[in-house]
This record gives structure tokens, sequence and C-alpha cells, in this order.
């Protein structure tokens, strides 16, 4: 029996490792752990692969858009607009501002629906979140249309979604703000956590700076109270040349993705289509099926790992209960977390792999 891994961590250090073993000796050798010329090289680097004037290297996504709302000044009795289907680090960097999160549901392809936030826009709404989820890009222009007639920021939530296209432009390139994410298991990945934020407003990248490093001006002297948000140098040199893989990372689980839904029968899951604005790089890869968890149960069977992306939405978590949400209020989101099957995708599965998943899946609704 094939095994087919979700994940295939190992399998990237064994190809990176004649590269990646050098320049982490060399790290460690400098005695330059934080803050040196691979954090400006990582950041400027990003900043010409994202197409924004400022990149501002972070220690996790999560305090990319903590640190990304502070420097919009969100903060107590203010509102942020954000679906309920993301990973919880894009409520809970809502909450650790001191805002609250107000949710509006989400379209077939699980990013947030742009006809639903005028009505969630109140006096005390200072931003609108959209999330780029699985790599593929919230309705941007129709947001930035909503955000511009209200005059709200936009931060995209984009720590899926690097080198994701709409429009021609980059995720993370078209709201005033996008918070990346560089988490193992994105496609583009450090050894441990990290983040970035990109925008093209010079006073964002300043504050962020500030507040990301104890809000010191030099060793003596302190503007305001930061905090403690830097990435570590190691991740960076690692991620200085990941980076220069990244085009064929995506282009691989572009090519994964393909396979999938040339292969799979569309009469049995729902596959959300790519739109044609649009460049997705699949950080995942959902279905949704009625029969998900046996679905699933058959896949391991067969030694195919996979996993849910994700099996409860935010408001219904214990944590949100004094939000004041309720099971039914967010029915897409509500419907799609009972369905949702994400199916490995890495960048390092054979042909073979995707058709000995695809295969499976068709196989288990040919014996239903």
């Amino acid at each position: 029996m094939r095994e087919i891994a979700y994940v295939n961590l190992s399998a990237q250090w064994s190809d990176e490792k004649q590269v990646l073993l050098p320049i982490i000796e060399e790290v460690l050798r400098s005695g330059n752990y934080v803050g040196s010329e691979e954090i400006n090289r990582f950041e400027d680097s990003i900043s010409r692969f994202n197409e924004t004037r400022y990149a501002i290297a972070l220690n996790s996504g999560t305090d990319a858009l903590i640190c990304g709302m502070s420097a919009l000044g969100i903060g107590p009795g203010d509102e942020v607009i954000t679906p309920p289907n993301s990973f919880v680090a894009s409520t809970s960097a809502v909450i650790h501002v001191g805002a609250k999160p107000v949710f509006v549901d989400v379209l077939d392809d699980q990013t947030i629906d742009p006809d639903q936030i005028e009505s969630a826009i109140t006096k005390k709404t200072q931003a609108i979140m959209p999330v780029h989820l699985t790599g593929r890009m919230a309705r941007m222009k129709d947001i930035c249309e909503i955000a511009n007639k209200h005059n709200l920021s936009v931060v995209e939530d984009a720590a899926q979604a690097i080198g994701s296209m709409q429009d021609n432009r980059p995720s993370g390139s078209i709201g005033t703000l996008g918070c990346f994410s560089t988490h193992p298991l994105k496609n583009l990945n450090a050894c441990g956590d990290g983040g970035f934020v990109t925008t093209d407003d010079e006073n964002l990248d300043r504050e962020i700076r500030l507040l990301r490093n104890h809000g010191l001006l030099d060793r003596n002297r302190v503007e305001k109270f930061g905090s403690v948000s830097r990435m570590d140098v190691l991740q960076a040199a690692i991620l200085n040349y990941r980076l220069t893989r990244l085009p064929e990372v995506n282009l691989k689980r572009r090519n994964n993705a393909s396979l999938y839904k040339a292969q799979l029968n569309s009469d049995n899951v729902y596959i959300p289509k790519e739109i044609s604005n649009q460049v997705d790089t699949y950080h995942t890869f959902v279905i949704q099926s009625n029969q998900r968890d046996q679905l699933r149960e058959f896949l391991l069977s067969k030694g195919i790992q996979t996993a849910i992306h994700y099996p409860i939405p935010i408001h219904l978590q214990p944590a949100a209960k004094d939000l004041g949400y309720k099971k039914g209020d967010f029915p897409v989101c509500e419907q799609q977390a009972k369905r949702i099957l994400t199916l490995p995708i890495n960048q390092y599965m054979t042909t073979e792999d995707v058709s000995y998943v695809a295969s499976n899946v068709n196989k288990f609704f040919e014996g239903r």
C-alpha cells in the first residue's frame, strides 16, 4: 500500500540540506543572531517579490497581524470585520489589540462574502480583514471599494497566500497592509515560526519597526512601549534561500491541483473553480463532501493522510462565547465546516501520488 504524507518536511530537508547546512553554519559562526544584514536582505527581497515599498520581518504571522493593526491605531472600542472560518490567529489578533471581531459569512470558495460586509459596518468599524484562505485571494476589488467608501483600512491576512495573484497584483500588496506567516507548513516556510508585514505606507513601516523592537529608537531611547516581535536571523537566512525556490514550489502545487481537478469526479466532490483573474497557490487543496468523515476514514485506510481546515468555526469556539454569536449565524461557513476535507498537495508529491489519492477518492464514491 502506498503511503501519502499530508506534509513532507523530511523530504524538503533531504532536498535542501547540502545548501542549508553551510547557511546555518555561517549564521551560527557569525554570532549575529538578532538583527543583521540577513534580516535586511530578506526584507528587501520580500518587498521586491511582493511589489511593495516596504516589508518588515517579524517572529510570526500572528504578530504580523497584531503589529499591523496596532500601527493602524486599532484598539479598544474598535471593530474589525473578518470571516469566522480562518485559523484562530486571525481573530485572536483582533482580540489582542483590544478590538472586537465582527464576523460575516463566506462564499462557496471559503473567502469572505463582500456583499455581506457593508451591512456589518458601524461607527466603530476601523478595518476589514479578508483572509486569503487556502492560497485563494478574497475579492479584493469589491472589498477595497467598500473600504474606500467608508474610510476603512484593509488588513490582508495573507498567511496562506504568499505568491497568490489577483488582477496581476500579489497578495498583500492591494490592501493597506499585508500580513504573512512563514510557519514550517507554509509554502514559504522557515524552520520555526516567522512572519512579515508588507505595505506601501512609510508611516506604517516605521511604526511596525518600532513595535517589533520594544519601541527603541536606539540602545538607550524608547519612543513608545513595544514588544519583542523580531524575526531570528537564522530563520531569515533560511528564508532568503527558500524564497529563491518559492516560484517552483508554488508551480508544483498548482500542477498538483490541476491533476486533482482533472482526475477527481466533480459529481462526487465540490472543488472551487479558479477565477480567471487570479493565480491560486494552493497552500491547501480543499474539497467538500457530505460524506467527509467517512471519506477521510477510507483514505486513511489506504495510507492517505488528510486534514480539516477548520472543523469548528471561530464563532462557535468556547473562547468566542463572549462575542455573542450562536449556531446558525453564518450558515455557509457552518455547513462548509461539516464538509471540507484537505487533501495532500505538497510539492514533493509525484504525479503517481496525486493520481493515487484521486483514484481512491473516486473509488470511495463508486462503492456507495
